[in-house]
Order: C-alpha cells, then structure tokens, then sequence
C-alpha cells in the first residue's frame, strides 16, 4: 500500500505528539522515508491543537506528556465526533498491563513500546492508515446510498 490517503492524491499526514525531541526526530526518520507529511506536538494541548489545525490521518501519541497526558489527548479526541475517525498509536515506555489497558480505556487503537522497532512502526502506521482508508471508503459509500434511495445505513451496521 502506497502511503497516499484514499481521499485525495495527497500523503497521508501523521501527527507525532512526544515531548523528547529526540523521541520525535527518531519518529520522523523512520516515517519520512514512508512518504508522509509529518507535523510534531510536544505536549498535550499542542496536540490538540495541531489535530484541528493539521488535521492528520493518524497521531503516534506519547503518554507521558505535559500540560495533557496522552491518555486525556485521546479520550478528548475519541469522544468528539469530528476527530473519533482519527486512529491513534500509543507510543510509550509504559509497558505494564495497567498503562495498555488504560490506553486502551482511552481509545487508543494501538501501542507500541519504546524502544520502537523500525519496522514494526512502520507495520502499525500502514496498518491503521489501511484500516481508516477502508473506513473513510465504507462512510462515503453508505453517505451515497442514503442519499440515493434513503437506504438506512444503520440496519448495515448492527
């Protein structure tokens, strides 16, 4: 799969929220070589802002991080309609079960452990591209035939 997002011509963009600058270059090496358009944050609110500004296709979010933990980032982005779609990577040192079931609590969809393997990050972040193009594919799809004959999409999904 190539890293083009299938809404438009245009790269994937990943936001990378982590308040280790050298968390954050490790990141975008590993990714930039994918082809995506990367924006950084290095704090929780940040975040947040860069989600509504930069509008990514996935965020690779740190849990450790000031002003918000990532854990209150992804509840905030989870619970809003306009950014729930949003597939967030938990990438953390915190590896006891308690910290991944709270992501998971959170809403993250994923996590993945400091010190990050190479290719399992980039295994992830294709992954949950994959699975929000398909997603993004299959709401336009029944938008459409709602649209055409009011077909009640919510009968497809139960």
């Amino acid at each position: 799969m190539s890293s083009s997002s299938s809404s438009s011509d245009r790269p994937a963009r990943l936001l990378i929220a982590d308040d280790n600058q050298q968390n954050r270059e490790l990141l975008e090496a590993y990714l930039g070589d994918e082809g995506y358009e990367i924006a950084m944050a290095t704090d929780g609110k940040e975040t947040l802002e860069q989600v509504q500004e930069f509008t990514p296709d996935l965020v690779l979010l740190d849990i450790m991080m000031p002003r918000l933990s990532g854990y209150e980032v992804c509840q905030q982005l989870k619970e809003d309609e306009a950014t729930q779609s949003i597939p967030i990577l938990m990438v953390t040192a915190l590896s006891e079960m308690g910290d991944i079931e709270r992501a998971v609590e959170a809403g993250c969809d994923d996590f993945l452990t400091k010190p990050v393997n190479r290719l399992e990050l980039t295994t992830r972040v294709k992954s949950l591209l994959r699975v929000r193009q398909l997603t993004d594919e299959r709401d336009r799809l029944l938008a459409y035939l709602a649209e055409v004959d009011g077909f009640n999409a919510g009968s497809v999904l139960e």
